[in-house]
Protein backbone atom coordinates (compact mmCIF):
# COMPACT_ATOMS: atom_id res chain seq x y z
CA UNK A 1 0.00 0.00 0.00
CA UNK A 2 1.60 3.24 -1.16
CA UNK A 3 0.45 6.47 0.27
CA UNK A 4 -0.41 8.93 -2.37
CA UNK A 5 -0.69 12.73 -1.54
CA UNK A 6 -4.06 14.83 -2.16
CA UNK A 7 -4.42 15.84 -5.28
CA UNK A 8 -4.84 19.80 -6.03
CA UNK A 9 -8.32 18.67 -7.13
CA UNK A 10 -9.31 17.30 -3.82
CA UNK A 11 -7.51 20.46 -1.93
CA UNK A 12 -9.42 22.73 -4.05
CA UNK A 13 -13.01 21.23 -3.14
CA UNK A 14 -12.27 21.28 0.26
CA UNK A 15 -10.89 24.82 0.16
CA UNK A 16 -14.39 25.72 -1.97
CA UNK A 17 -16.53 24.00 1.02
CA UNK A 18 -14.71 26.21 3.61
CA UNK A 19 -14.75 29.21 0.92
CA UNK A 20 -19.02 28.19 0.99
CA UNK A 21 -18.97 28.24 4.65
CA UNK A 22 -17.44 31.28 5.53
CA UNK A 23 -19.34 33.41 2.84
CA UNK A 24 -22.34 31.92 4.77
CA UNK A 25 -21.13 32.79 8.08
CA UNK A 26 -20.38 29.31 10.02
CA UNK A 27 -16.71 30.05 9.72
CA UNK A 28 -13.88 32.74 9.69
CA UNK A 29 -11.34 32.33 7.45
CA UNK A 30 -8.21 34.44 7.90
CA UNK A 31 -4.25 33.97 9.37
CA UNK A 32 -4.69 32.37 12.96
CA UNK A 33 -1.40 30.97 13.22
CA UNK A 34 1.31 32.68 12.37
CA UNK A 35 4.53 31.13 10.64
CA UNK A 36 2.05 28.33 9.47
CA UNK A 37 1.20 28.80 5.56
CA UNK A 38 -2.02 28.02 3.87
CA UNK A 39 -5.61 29.58 4.15
CA UNK A 40 -6.52 29.03 7.98
CA UNK A 41 -10.85 28.45 8.59
CA UNK A 42 -11.78 27.96 12.28
CA UNK A 43 -15.14 28.53 13.65
CA UNK A 44 -16.94 32.05 14.79
CA UNK A 45 -16.61 30.60 18.87
CA UNK A 46 -12.55 29.81 18.24
CA UNK A 47 -11.79 32.73 16.69
CA UNK A 48 -13.82 35.11 19.75
CA UNK A 49 -12.10 32.65 22.30
CA UNK A 50 -8.64 33.33 20.72
CA UNK A 51 -8.91 36.96 21.00
CA UNK A 52 -10.18 36.87 24.48
CA UNK A 53 -7.32 35.29 25.72
CA UNK A 54 -4.74 37.38 23.71
CA UNK A 55 -6.19 40.14 25.18
CA UNK A 56 -6.11 38.22 29.05
CA UNK A 57 -3.07 39.51 30.89
CA UNK A 58 -0.70 36.85 31.93
CA UNK A 59 -1.41 34.43 35.29
CA UNK A 60 0.99 32.20 35.18
CA UNK A 61 -1.55 29.02 34.66
CA UNK A 62 0.66 25.69 34.22
CA UNK A 63 -1.14 23.41 32.24
CA UNK A 64 0.29 20.00 31.48
CA UNK A 65 -0.83 17.98 28.08
CA UNK A 66 0.80 14.61 26.53
CA UNK A 67 2.68 15.46 23.66
CA UNK A 68 -0.08 12.75 22.13
CA UNK A 69 -2.22 15.69 22.32
CA UNK A 70 -3.11 18.07 18.92
CA UNK A 71 -1.88 21.01 21.43
CA UNK A 72 1.17 19.32 21.07
CA UNK A 73 3.20 22.46 18.65
CA UNK A 74 6.50 22.30 19.39
CA UNK A 75 9.17 21.65 17.35
CA UNK A 76 5.83 21.77 14.60
CA UNK A 77 5.01 25.75 14.87
CA UNK A 78 6.55 26.58 18.23
CA UNK A 79 10.61 26.59 18.29
CA UNK A 80 12.22 23.85 19.87
CA UNK A 81 12.94 20.10 19.32
CA UNK A 82 10.31 18.07 18.31
CA UNK A 83 9.31 15.21 21.33
CA UNK A 84 7.63 11.70 20.34
CA UNK A 85 4.38 11.48 20.57
CA UNK A 86 4.16 8.82 22.89
CA UNK A 87 1.10 9.04 25.57
CA UNK A 88 3.25 9.16 28.81
CA UNK A 89 5.58 12.12 27.41
CA UNK A 90 4.22 15.65 28.12
CA UNK A 91 4.73 19.21 27.65
CA UNK A 92 4.15 22.28 30.45
CA UNK A 93 2.85 25.38 29.66
CA UNK A 94 2.63 28.67 31.34
CA UNK A 95 0.37 31.03 29.86
CA UNK A 96 0.46 29.21 26.69
CA UNK A 97 4.21 29.35 26.03
CA UNK A 98 6.19 25.66 26.74
CA UNK A 99 8.23 25.85 29.69
CA UNK A 100 8.78 21.87 30.31
CA UNK A 101 9.19 18.47 29.06
CA UNK A 102 8.75 15.06 30.37
CA UNK A 103 10.16 12.82 28.13
CA UNK A 104 10.87 8.72 29.31
CA UNK A 105 10.11 9.74 32.79
CA UNK A 106 13.07 12.96 32.92
CA UNK A 107 11.95 16.46 32.86
CA UNK A 108 13.45 18.93 30.91
CA UNK A 109 13.26 22.69 31.20
CA UNK A 110 13.03 25.24 28.32
CA UNK A 111 13.38 27.96 30.14
CA UNK A 112 15.29 29.33 32.94
CA UNK A 113 13.47 29.00 36.24
CA UNK A 114 14.35 30.37 39.52
CA UNK A 115 14.21 27.17 41.84
CA UNK A 116 11.13 28.27 43.71
CA UNK A 117 9.43 28.20 39.91
CA UNK A 118 10.85 24.29 39.50
CA UNK A 119 8.71 22.39 42.17
CA UNK A 120 5.49 23.50 41.33
CA UNK A 121 6.33 23.63 37.59
CA UNK A 122 7.69 19.60 38.15
CA UNK A 123 4.36 18.63 40.03
CA UNK A 124 2.14 20.32 37.30
CA UNK A 125 4.03 18.24 34.85
CA UNK A 126 4.13 15.10 35.98
CA UNK A 127 0.41 15.76 37.86
CA UNK A 128 -2.51 14.55 35.35
CA UNK A 129 -6.08 16.39 36.47
CA UNK A 130 -8.89 14.11 37.50
CA UNK A 131 -11.79 14.22 35.14
CA UNK A 132 -14.66 16.08 37.48
CA UNK A 133 -16.97 13.05 37.03
CA UNK A 134 -14.21 10.83 38.23
CA UNK A 135 -13.94 13.27 40.75
CA UNK A 136 -17.62 12.14 41.77
CA UNK A 137 -17.33 8.88 41.34
CA UNK A 138 -14.44 8.96 44.03
CA UNK A 139 -16.23 11.16 46.59
CA UNK A 140 -14.44 13.91 46.04
CA UNK A 141 -15.12 17.86 45.72
CA UNK A 142 -14.94 19.04 41.73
Amino acid sequence: MSFRRPSAHCRTGVTKAHRRLEARGDICGGRFVAGVSGEQFALNEAVSARRSIRRKEPDGALISVSTADPLNLVGIVLPGTRVPVIPTNRILYRDGVPIAVLKAGQERYLVDLEKVAEWPAGKALIHLPVPPLLKAYLGRSA
